[in-house]
């Protein structure tokens, strides 16, 4: 069978299209990806009002975007709005169940908070979706610690002559001292 030159003139065609909307996509992504760190780059500076100006008038067009969503709940909680930072997260959560990011956040919102039980449980869930989420893992130490000496100082108000709990109190504050750092 003998390939005549229409045929070959239509392929030609085809893949300058495939290109042309390959090259779109690439520059829509691009155009993404410069959103979200003109963002960024707005916090970085100090310049909050503008950074959640522009992810707010970003979400507006693309309500659906998990990235932006994620981005801008930071934004609140560096500002201060931790409920609407919650709120936020949570909504991801419910969005987009198979990432684990929006979790791990809640988790540092809850414990910040000293809601150490539910920032567990937070942990919990986005090392169920990613088993090897190392930050979601180093959290969970840093929670387990904070669980331990509250424990330990529960314990001690219990039993203020018991000699062991004071050097494990010790022990975990300079842990948790030494993980700040």
């Amino acid at each position: 069978m003998t390939l005549r030159p229409p045929f070959l003139l239509h392929c030609r065609q085809l893949a300058a299209q495939c290109l042309l909307g390959i090259g779109l996509l690439l520059t829509g992504a691009a155009a993404l990806a410069d959103e979200y760190a003109e963002v960024q780059k707005l916090q970085q500076s100090g310049q909050a009002a503008a950074a959640l100006a522009r992810a707010d008038k970003y979400i507006a067009a693309n309500p659906r975007d998990p990235q932006m969503r994620f981005i801008k709940s930071g934004l609140l909680s560096a500002v201060g709005q931790r409920a609407e930072a919650e709120e936020l997260l949570t909504n991801l959560t419910r969005d987009y169940p198979e990432l684990p990011e929006p979790w791990n956040n809640l988790a540092v919102l809850y414990a910040s908070q000293g809601q150490l039980d539910k920032a567990e449980a937070a942990l919990q869930s986005a090392l169920r979706i990613n088993p090897a989420y190392a930050t979601a893992l180093e959290n969970l130490g840093d929670v387990r610690v904070r669980q331990a000496g509250e424990a330990y100082r529960r314990a001690r108000q219990l039993d203020a002559r018991n000699a062991r709990l004071a050097p494990k109190i010790d022990s975990l504050q300079r842990v948790l001292t030494d993980g700040a750092k």
